[in-house]
């Protein structure tokens, strides 16, 4: 496994970052398919064999149980030093913001993971989605208060747009405040609308690229007709890809095609591609075999012929995911109108 520092933080991370959703009870109108505590235990232990350091959860994963099972998974399997835990808060919902205000619901959240983390501090604390309903100086000072208090090391932020990130980064300058060190978004083979903004910002600026959905839900790891449990039951998933299903396939072709030339899995084609242009993307696994795939997506290095072939095919994608819904969030007005 290679190493490296979470972008301009100390925190060392595994180029790979285990993606925990798949832990968990299941709860209604969640995630179906995840793994029971031994069987998780037994997956966080493998990839801890193969050097990995590097895991993300959420409070929002299977109800909060993700945080619990990888919490004790690495209570009972190694030392709380040892390991990278990053975990994220969800916004407040029209009922919780009746009720509680945007800093002290930042601070019952983080309380709150570490409680089901049995942990004194988490490294990276992401903001899961942009709070749209809470000032960002006031997220901002949340955060940094936590981080002065030893309660987190770094923070970053999920699902947003490039100039957020930049005037939240600006504002934390301006303030003396912790700045986001890493942008978890959604970015693959198949889903590059990251290159356009975000990735060159990044780059410029020293963020960590940390992107969710890295092999797109599975589609990018095995042949079309080839299914799983998740492909059949992830419907958050089928909502991100299904609408693109015969553009990407010309893509997930030709991965299929390097990967039989160069003997390696799918998995280690597509993963190769994106660690050319990131820190470190999220990958969830569920069998120890999806360990293996990314630790080879690591040592494989394509070349820019290889390169070229799997990127040709990409053609403009709209917005899906999180950041498809915030449409009718942002709005859309003439700020310097002429009189």
């Amino acid at each position: 496994m290679k190493y490296t520092k979470l972008g301009k933080s100390d925190v060392i991370v595994s180029r790979i970052c285990i993606g925990c959703m798949g832990f968990g009870v299941p709860v209604p109108g969640g995630h179906q398919w995840t793994l029971d505590y031994e069987s998780s235990k037994t997956i966080i232990a493998y990839a801890l064999e193969k050097g990995i350091n590097f895991f993300d959860t959420a409070m929002a994963y299977s109800g909060g149980t993700s945080e619990e099972f990888i919490g004790r998974a690495f209570r009972e399997l190694t030392t709380r030093d040892k390991v990278v835990i990053a975990t994220k808060y969800s916004p407040r919902n029209p009922e919780q913001r009746q009720n509680i205000g945007g800093k002290e619901w930042i601070r019952q959240c983080l309380d709150n993971s570490l409680k089901r983390l049995g942990t004194d501090y988490v490294d990276l604390y992401i903001m899961h989605s942009w709070d749209y309903a809470t000032p960002v100086e006031e997220s901002l000072e949340a955060l940094d208060e936590a981080v002065k208090a030893g309660k987190i090391r770094a923070i970053g932020v999920s699902n947003c747009y490039a100039w957020q990130l930049a005037q939240a980064n600006a504002l934390a300058e301006k303030n003396g405040w912790t700045s986001f060190v890493s942008i978890q978004g959604h970015y693959n083979l198949i889903a590059r609308e990251e290159e356009r903004e975000m990735a060159p910002f990044c780059y410029a600026n020293g963020i960590a690229m940390t992107p969710y959905s890295a092999l797109a839900a599975g589609r990018l790891s095995r042949k079309p007709g080839e299914t799983t449990k998740r492909l059949e039951m992830d419907a958050y998933a089928k909502f991100k890809y299904d609408s693109t299903e015969e553009l990407d396939g010309r893509i997930i072709a030709r991965v299929a095609e390097i990967a039989e030339k160069r003997g390696v899995t799918m998995t280690e084609v597509s993963l190769a591609w994106l660690l050319s242009k990131v820190t470190a993307p999220v990958v969830g696994a569920t069998k120890p075999h999806h360990i293996d795939g990314a630790v080879g997506g690591v040592e494989l290095e394509l070349t820019p012929e290889e390169m070229k072939y799997l990127e040709e095919p990409y053609v403009p994608h709209e917005l899906a995911g999180m950041l498809a819904g915030t449409k009718g969030i942002i709005p859309v007005k003439n700020i310097f109108p002429i009189e």
